[in-house]
């Protein structure tokens, strides 16, 4: 249902850097960049998460409430991915680790403080 979802950034450059490191380890790569956005993926009929300089030319900010939840195959790559996103300069907003019976899931915030959950049910 969902076909992508897109963030706000004030330095393209320093969040491709991030998502470029970031994504491959889930096997994402850039289906598209024009200029002013890039547009990560697996294939461009699979849903997509981009990152965008405002259109508007205001600055990007955070939306509260708002999270993007990025499915994983296993606890392993749950644990890897949010490590790696700290690695990267996110911040930790939850461990990865269980949440209820079948739900694993780490809680991290991008480097312009999008929060992002990666996750998988087991």
């Amino acid at each position: 249902m969902i076909g992508y979802v897109t963030l706000g950034t004030n330095d393209l450059q320093r969040a491709a850097a991030f998502y470029d490191a970031l994504l491959t380890e889930i096997g994402a790569a850039r289906l598209w960049d024009i200029g002013h956005g890039i547009a990560w993926g697996t294939a461009m009929d699979k849903p997509c998460l981009a990152i965008l300089q405002p259109f508007n030319k205001e600055p990007a900010s955070v939306g509260n409430g708002t999270m993007v939840a990025l499915a994983a195959n296993s606890k392993e790559t749950v644990d890897r991915l949010h490590a790696k996103a700290l690695a990267l300069g996110a911040k930790d907003e939850g461990p990865a680790g269980p949440r209820g019976d079948s739900f694993y899931a780490g809680y991290f915030r991008d480097l312009e403080g999008n929060k992002f959950s990666v996750f998988c049910t087991q």
